[in-house]
C-alpha cells in the first residue's frame, strides 16, 4: 500500500544509493550496445552547485537516462577542474588564517598543501551532483590535475610547440594587479559607470598655437602614448599627417599618423595611441611599426618609463597629478560626464589593466580554420541552428590565445632554458637535459619557466584525454570517441567550445562531439541575472531540501529550450513539487481501484474506446517526447510529458474511468484496471528521465519487477494506436469543454446537476453521445440528455460541431443578478483597458519603463480584451432569454 504522500527527502538518497551501489551508471565498454558519450562540462574543484549547474545536468542527466532506456552503452564521464586561480585563492585565504603566505611556504610546500586541501575539502559538488540525481559514471571520475591528464597536457604543449603552434611573445593581456597574473576574459566583469573624459591640447611640433585636441578617460597612461591617430579623410587634420605632437610635460615629439581606428564623427576625430594599455591601440602600433611603452609594473603602478614624481604612483594618485600639471600648462580643454565601463577581476575586484607582458600564446589562425570549417560543412550540428552564427562570429575574428599565468597551481610549462636563454621543450626534465647536451655538447644547468598553463588549456583536451589517450589502445577512446553531444551555456561558447574543437581537431583529426546543445542562463523570476548585489540568487540545494530533486528538473527542464534563458523562482519549483503529488495521487487512485495488469492482458485488444483512446494518446505522447529529445527540444519533451500526466491521464483518463470502476460491467472494470496500470506503467517510463526518483519509487512501489525503473525499456506503443476510438473520445472531451464553459460562462454551481438539450445533431453524432453518455453525465455534471428539434425557451446555447448545446436556466441561476455581475466585471476591464491603453499611449511612461513591462502590460491588455469579449457573450445570451 502506498503511503499517503512523497517524501523526496527520504526517498531520495536511499533510491540514489541504491542506483550506484547496482553499478547502474557505470558503462559497458566491452558491449554490443551503440555508444552514447557526453563529457561533462568540469565544475571548479572549488565549486558549490549553483543554478547554472542545476539546468546543465539536468538535461545532460535526461538525456543519458533516455539514452540507457533507448537501449545505448552510456557513458557520461564526470571530472573536476582543477581551477588554477579560484583554488589558488581558496588556499592563500586558508593560509592567511594562520598568518601565512604562499611565498613563506614556497612554491613546492605550497603545491603540495593545494592537493592536501582539494582531498580534504575540494569536490563538495560532486556530493551535489549526485543529489541532483546525476547518473555519471562516478568509477570513472578525472580531474585536470590528475596523472593521466597532466600527461595528456604535457604531449599536447610540447607537439604544438614542436609543430610551431606555440610560442611565446609579448602582447597585451588582462593583467589582475592583486594576483599579479594574466586573466582570460571569462576572469573580468565589466561594471558601467559614469567617468570622465578628459579633453587634452598636444601642441603641434614646429606650429606656433597649433594643438591637437585628444580626448581620454584615462590621461595616466598618456606617458605611454606613440602617436596621434586621425582619418585620413579628416579635412580638419590631412594637412597634419606625417608631423609630430609634443606630449606635454615630458615634451617627447610623436608622430600624427592616418589609421582607420579614428573615425571623424566621434569626439575630436584625434586619437590618442597607447599601444602598451589599450587592445585597439595595440593593433594600431602593430599596423604602423610604434614604439609601445610600458608605464605600469605588476603591482599598476607607475615604473621606471616616467618622470620620477610620477614613479611609485597609483594610477589614481598619477591621474590627479598628470591633470594637475596638464591644467597649469593651460593644455586642459574641458570636462566631460562619460558613461562607460570598467574591468574588474572577478575574484579579486581590482581594476583588470591590459599591461604588455612576455606570455605563451597559441597561434589559432589554421587551428581555428579547421574549427570553422567543421561546422560550415555540417561535421557537427547546433542546436539551436542561430547559435552557429555566434560561433562563426568567434571564429572569423580569432586572436592569439595567452595561453599562460603567473601563478603556482596548475600545469607547470613544460618549458627548459639554457644558461644563454635557449628553449628546450620537453615532456620531462630528463628529456629536456638529453637536447640541452646535444646542442651544448656537455651537460648544462637548467632553469624551468615558471608560468603555469591556462585552465582552458587542459579543457580544451578534455573530450579525449577523459578517455584514455595519448593511450591509443584505450578501449572507451575507441569506443566512446567522438563523443555524442556536448550540452553548454552558451556564454562559454568561445572560452570552451570553440577551444575544445581546436584542440580535438589538431590532436585527434577528428571533431570532439557530433552535437552541440546549446541552453540560456538561469535568472530569477523577474527575468534579473542573480548576483550578491541584488540579494536574488536561489540555492538549488535549498530548492532540492523544500521541494524535491524532480521538482527543481522539472521546473528547469520544461523551460529549456532554444537557448532561451530560464527563469527560476520558489513559486516555479513548488508548482512542480504539486504535479509530483498529483503524480503520487495517481497511482494512488490506480491502486485503490484494483488498477494491476492482468496476465492475459493484450493492450491491442481492448475494446472500450475510453482505454484505445489512452493508449493511444500515450503513443503520441511519446512520439512527440522522442523526436523533441533526438533534436535537444528538451522544453517540449518535458512540457509534452506534463501534458500528458497531468491533462490526458489524471484530468481525463482517471476521472472519466470512475463511472466504469462506479458501474456493474465487470468485463470493462478489469479492462480498465488492466490499461491503468499498463498506463500508469509506460507513463512513469516516459517520466523518469525527468524525474528519475519519484518514478523509481512508483516503479518499485507498485508492481513486483526483477529490474530498477532506470535499467528497464523505453516503451514503443505504436502498434496499438486505434485511431477511430480515440478521435470518439477526443469529440466526448471537447463536448464536455463545451459544457463546462458555458456553465462557467452563466455562473452556474460546479456541484449543480443540469439538464442538456441537443438540437441539430446527425445519427452518428446522437450514437457517439448516447454510447460515451455515462462518461459525459458524470464529467458534464448533467442529469438528462434529450434530442430535441427546436430552440428550447428560457435556455443559454452554444455551438459544438454543427450541434447547437443548450441549458435551460430555470432554477440555475438568478438571472437579474448574473447580469448584475457581469455588469460590474466589464465596467472593471473597461476601466482596466482604457487606463493600459492611456499608459502605452503616454511616450514618457514608454521610453523609461523596461521592455519587460512593457510587454506583460500588452499581454494583460490582450487578455483583458479577450475576457470582456466572452463576458458580452454570456451577457448577451442571458439578455436574449
Amino acid at each position: 500500500m502506498l503511503e499517503k504522500t512523497f517524501n523526496p527527502q527520504d526517498a531520495e538518497p536511499k533510491i540514489a544509493k541504491k542506483w550506484e551501489e547496482l553499478g547502474l551508471f557505470a558503462a559497458q565498454p566491452q558491449s554490443n550496445k551503440p555508444p552514447f558519450c557526453i563529457v561533462i562540462p568540469p565544475p571548479n574543484v572549488t565549486g558549490v552547485l549553483h543554478m547554472g549547474h542545476a539546468l546543465n545536468y539536468s538535461m545532460q542527466d535526461l538525456l543519458c537516462r533516455y539514452k540507457r532506456l533507448k537501449g545505448f552503452d552510456v557513458l557520461w564521464q564526470p571530472g573536476l577542474d582543477h581551477a588554477g586561480i579560484a583554488t589558488q585563492i581558496v588556499v592563500e585565504r586558508v593560509l592567511a588564517k594562520d598568518g601565512i603566505s604562499r611565498h613563506d611556504l614556497g612554491r613546492e610546500k605550497f603545491v603540495e598543501r593545494v592537493w592536501q586541501w582539494k582531498e580534504e575539502s575540494g569536490g563538495q559538488i560532486v556530493k551535489q551532483l549526485k543529489a541532483l540525481g546525476a547518473s555519471a559514471d562516478w568509477s570513472r571520475e578525472r580531474f585536470t590535475m590528475d596523472e593521466g591528464l597532466s600527461k595528456a597536457v604535457r604531449k599536447v604543449f610540447v607537439k604544438m610547440y614542436k609543430d610551431g603552434l606555440i610560442y611565446k611573445d609579448k602582447r597585451l593581456v588582462n593583467w589582475d594587479s592583486k594576483l599579479q597574473t594574466a586573466v582570460s576574459d571569462l576572469e573580468v566583469i565589466q561594471k558601467e559607470t559614469v567617468g570622465k573624459m578628459w579633453y587634452m591640447n598636444y601642441p603641434v611640433e614646429g606650429m606656433a598655437d597649433t594643438f591637437i585636441t585628444v580626448a581620454t578617460t584615462r590621461p595616466e597612461t598618456f606617458f605611454g602614448d606613440t602617436a596621434v591617430a586621425v582619418s585620413a579623410e579628416d579635412e580638419r587634420y590631412k594637412h597634419l599627417i606625417g608631423k609630430n605632437v609634443v606630449l606635454p610635460i615630458i615634451n617627447r615629439p610623436i608622430p600624427i599618423i592616418a589609421d582607420e581606428h579614428a573615425d571623424p564623427e566621434k569626439g575630436t576625430g584625434a586619437v590618442k595611441i597607447t599601444p602598451a594599455h589599450d587592445f585597439n591601440d595595440f593593433e594600431v602600433g602593430k599596423r604602423h611599426n610604434l614604439e609601445m611603452i610600458n608605464i605600469l609594473d605588476v603591482h599598476a603602478k607607475l615604473n621606471e618609463n616616467v618622470p620620477v614624481d610620477f614613479q611609485g604612483l597609483t594610477t589614481m594618485e598619477a591621474r590627479a597629478l598628470v591633470l594637475k600639471k596638464i591644467e597649469e600648462l593651460g593644455l586642459l580643454v574641458k570636462i566631460e560626464d562619460n558613461p562607460m565601463t570598467i574591468p574588474y577581476g572577478d575574484r579579486t575586484g581590482v581594476v583588470i589593466e591590459p599591461y604588455l607582458t612576455d606570455q605563451w600564446f597559441v597561434d589559432t589562425t589554421e587551428i581555428g580554420r579547421q574549427a570553422l570549417e567543421a561546422v560550415e560543412q555540417g561535421k557537427v550540428n547546433v542546436y539551436p541552428e542561430n547559435m552557429k552564427n555566434t560561433y562563426y562570429e568567434w571564429m572569423r575574428n580569432l586572436q592569439p590565445w595567452c595561453i599562460s599565468r603567473q601563478l603556482w597551481w596548475g600545469h607547470q610549462v613544460p618549458v627548459w632554458y639554457g644558461p644563454d636563454g635557449e628553449i628546450f621543450c620537453e615532456e620531462t626534465e630528463e628529456l629536456a637535459k638529453q637536447e640541452a647536451k646535444k646542442h651544448y655538447g656537455k651537460e648544462v644547468s637548467l632553469r624551468r619557466d615558471t608560468d603555469v598553463l591556462d585552465t582552458w588549456f587542459s579543457s580544451g583536451l578534455w573530450a579525449f584525454s577523459t578517455l584514455g589517450w595519448p593511450d591509443a589502445e584505450s578501449i572507451y577512446l575507441k569506443k566512446y570517441y567522438p563523443t555524442s553531444v556536448l550540452v553548454t551555456a552558451f556564454d562559454i561558447i568561445f572560452f570552451w567550445v570553440a577551444r575544445m574543437m581546436m584542440m580535438s581537431l589538431y590532436n585527434m583529426k577528428e571533431i570532439p562531439f557530433k552535437d552541440i546543445c546549446f541552453h540560456g542562463l538561469v535568472r530569477d523570476e523577474k527575468g534579473q541575472k542573480m548576483s550578491k548585489s541584488k540579494n536574488n540568487g536561489i540555492d538549488p540545494l535549498e530548492m532540492i531540501r523544500k521541494y524535491g530533486a524532480d521538482a527543481l528538473r522539472m521546473s528547469l527542464l520544461v523551460q529549456a529550450g532554444s537557448g532561451r534563458d530560464v527563469l527560476i523562482g520558489d513559486s516555479r519549483v513548488e508548482a512542480y513539487r504539486n504535479f509530483t503529488t498529483k503524480i503520487w495521487n495517481a497511482a494512488r487512485f490506480a491502486e485503490m481501484n484494483g488498477a494491476t495488469v492482468a496476465k492475459d492482458f493484450d493492450p491491442a485488444k481492448v475494446k472500450l474506446p475510453l482505454n484505445a483512446w489512452v493508449i493511444t494518446k500515450l503513443s503520441e505522447a511519446e512520439k512527440t517526447i522522442s523526436k523533441a529529445i533526438d533534436t535537444y527540444s528538451i522544453n517540449e519533451a518535458s512540457q509534452s510529458i506534463y501534458h500528458f500526466i497531468w491533462g490526458t491521464f489524471c484530468d481525463w483518463y482517471l476521472e472519466m474511468s470512475k463511472p466504469i470502476f462506479y458501474g456493474d460491467n465487470e468485463a470493462a472494470k478489469i479492462e480498465t484496471r488492466s490499461t491503468m496500470a499498463y498506463i500508469f506503467e509506460k507513463m512513469i517510463t516516459l517520466l523518469h528521465p525527468f524525474m528519475p526518483f519519484i518514478t523509481e519509487e512508483l516503479w518499485a512501489d507498485t508492481g513486483k519487477r526483477d529490474n530498477m525503473l532506470m535499467a528497464s525499456i523505453w516503451p514503443d506503443l505504436a502498434a496499438f494506436e486505434d485511431n477511430e476510438a480515440s478521435s470518439k473520445i477526443d469529440w466526448a472531451i471537447e463536448l464536455i469543454g463545451s459544457v463546462r464553459s458555458l456553465r462557467a460562462e452563466m455562473g452556474i454551481s460546479a456541484s449543480a446537476k443540469i439538464s442538456l438539450k441537443i438540437q441539430d445533431a446527425d445519427e452518428k453524432q446522437k450514437q457517439l453521445i448516447q454510447s460515451l453518455t455515462d462518461v459525459i453525465h458524470f464529467m458534464a455534471k448533467i442529469e438528462s440528455i434529450e434530442f430535441v428539434n427546436e430552440h428550447v425557451k428560457g435556455s443559454v446555447s452554444t455551438v459544438y460541431d454543427g450541434i447547437i448545446i443548450m441549458i435551460p436556466l430555470d432554477g440555475l441561476i438568478d438571472v437579474a443578478k448574473e447580469k448584475e455581475r457581469l455588469n460590474k466585471e466589464m465596467d472593471n476591464l473597461k476601466g482596466f483597458i482604457e487606463r493600459s491603453k492611456a499608459q502605452l499611449a503616454n511616450e514618457a511612461f514608454v521610453s523609461k519603463a523596461p521592455e519587460k513591462v512593457i510587454n506583460e502590460r500588452k499581454k494583460a491588455l490582450t487578455e483583458a480584451g479577450e475576457n470582456l469579449t466572452k463576458l458580452q457573450e454570456a451577457y448577451k445570451r442571458l439578455a436574449d432569454l
